[in-house]
């Protein structure tokens, strides 16, 4: 509607924050440069992915695209205050917020659509279920997303795909020690830890939900799109305390 009523749009790139266009639509690239880099880059029309889409599918491409997520995978993960957007609703009140913490949508989260059609782009035929449960914290802004599924190889195997898939980005990194959301608030990083328990290879992510999960993300592909160095912008830091 947007295009049709705004027709000039049509002369201008476009980044879409809404999940509007996030199901591969028609003339729209989904905007997940680890994933659509090259795309992106030529592409006048960006879809921008969901803020838990993007903690998850970073947690979960590398092994996509090693062809290994044939089992089900299980994903708890949760969001700040600020992941509901700017409505109002009583789940965002400071006194029902706080010393809390609730699950919602279970099992069915708008974003596990997304999930789904970025890991088929990269693992064709992929039917596994997606379990996914999340959770609102008493905490204003960042996603922590820990997520488990079956893995044969050693955790230096699993280390080094995740690594392998991840060396050209300037922003996603696999770490070596365990995460927390206060080391990526303010920034438009991605953190990553891997552990391996007997059969499953465990997964933790965490983003800051308002940059790399929205407007730095938008950022980071509008330097794609206009030829500019990908890190024009976003050398932020971290506000850890």
């Amino acid at each position: 509607v947007l295009l049709t009523e705004t027709p000039d749009l049509l002369q201008a790139k476009v980044i879409d924050l809404s999940q509007d266009f996030r199901d591969e639509s028609e003339g729209f690239v989904y905007g997940l440069p680890e994933m659509n880099h090259e795309k992106i880059k030529k592409a006048d029309y960006i879809a921008n992915p969901g803020c838990f889409a993007t903690a998850i599918q970073l947690a979960l491409l590398p092994l996509a695209k090693a062809q290994l997520l044939t089992q089900a995978v299980h994903i708890s993960a949760i969001t700040g205050s600020t992941g509901a957007g700017q409505k109002l609703t009583d789940t965002v009140h400071f006194s029902w917020r706080s010393n809390n913490i609730s699950v919602y949508k279970a099992f069915t989260h708008q974003h596990l659509q997304e999930i789904r059609q970025s890991i088929a782009q990269l693992q064709k035929g992929f039917s596994s279920k997606i379990n996914f449960i999340p959770y609102r914290g008493n905490f204003t802004r960042g996603i922590l997303a820990s997520s488990y599924t079956d893995f044969e190889g050693s955790l230096e195997i699993a280390q080094q795909i995740y690594q392998d898939f991840y060396q050209s980005s300037p922003f996603t990194y696999v770490s070596a020690n365990e995460l927390n959301i206060k080391q990526v608030l303010n920034t438009n990083k991605c953190l990553i830890y891997l552990e391996k328990h007997e059969d499953q290879l465990f997964i933790t992510s965490v983003i800051d939900n308002l940059t790399k999960g929205a407007s730095g993300q938008a950022v980071q592909n509008m330097n794609l799109m206009f030829g500019l160095d990908e890190k024009t912008g976003l050398g932020l830091k971290p506000i850890a305390f």
